[in-house]
């Protein structure tokens, strides 16, 4: 018998460790997640009227009846995606087809190509935007970025383009809350100069990172002096007047 090659048990047990570190992290991933609130869960079981929510495998939509434009969603890291129901069910009440993308483990970071596929599935629409919060928005960008010739816009909440996207026939909206502490101000600064000249800015006073869901407090975020529905409500208001 010929004795086993100690580089390749070396190899195995390398692999072995690797899947049970990754099986450990999805498993905290999943036991540490931000939950929806009921409240927001009872957008996607009672829309307004006018709006159908189809909940799939790989994505949450809300779909009007005569939809002027098409917004695909990237959810946050590690926050439940039923958390921005109430933001999504809104826009499509005022006329916007919106598709959230499921993410594996909540993470965007591990599914950057999740809009791939989507628009086509929809060729009624003609204007099509993406966007995301904070990792979901970086991740949409770099989507985005590769693919601007499918989109009029992105938009990003509590987020920043870390892809130069100065080149990019791209109309782009930021929207942040002044109480947010998730966010990295330095960064996203910083990340300005990757934005095109016209890009636009709006600040939410009073308002913070968590808000844009509605899944309760996030560690280490600002104190809002505004409640999730006003900040909703504000978030809503500047998205429909970009999308128009």
């Amino acid at each position: 018998m010929k004795r086993f090659n100690s580089a390749k048990l070396r190899k195995i047990i390398i692999v072995i460790l690797l899947w049970v570190v990754f099986i450990v992290k999805a498993t905290l991933v999943l036991q540490t997640a931000y939950e929806a609130t009921d409240r927001a869960k009872e957008y996607v079981k009672h829309p307004a009227e006018g709006v159908t929510v189809i909940d799939k495998t790989k994505t949450l939509e809300f779909t009007p009846e005569n939809p002027t434009a098409g917004f695909i969603f990237y959810p946050g890291a590690l926050v439940e995606p039923d958390a921005y129901a109430p933001l999504l069910e809104q826009l499509a009440e005022h006329g916007i087809k919106c598709i959230m993308v499921r993410m594996p483990h909540y993470m965007a970071l591990l599914d950057a190509n999740g809009a791939r596929g989507i628009r086509e599935m929809y060729p009624e629409i003609k204007h099509w935007y993406l966007g995301g919060h904070s990792l979901g928005g970086a991740m949409a960008s770099m989507y985005g970025n590769i693919h601007s010739d499918e989109f009029d816009g992105l938009i990003f909440l509590a987020a920043y383009a870390t892809d130069d996207l100065t080149d990019d026939d791209l109309k782009v909206l930021l929207v942040r809350g002044d109480q947010d502490k998730v966010l990295n101000m330095d960064r996203y600064n910083e990340c300005l100069k990757n934005l095109p000249s016209d890009y636009q800015e709006y600040v939410i006073e009073g308002g913070c990172h968590a808000y844009f869901g509605d899944y309760g407090p996030q560690k280490n975020d600002g104190n809002p002096s505004i409640t999730v529905e006003e900040q909703t409500r504000q978030t809503v208001e500047k998205l429909v007047d970009f999308m128009e």
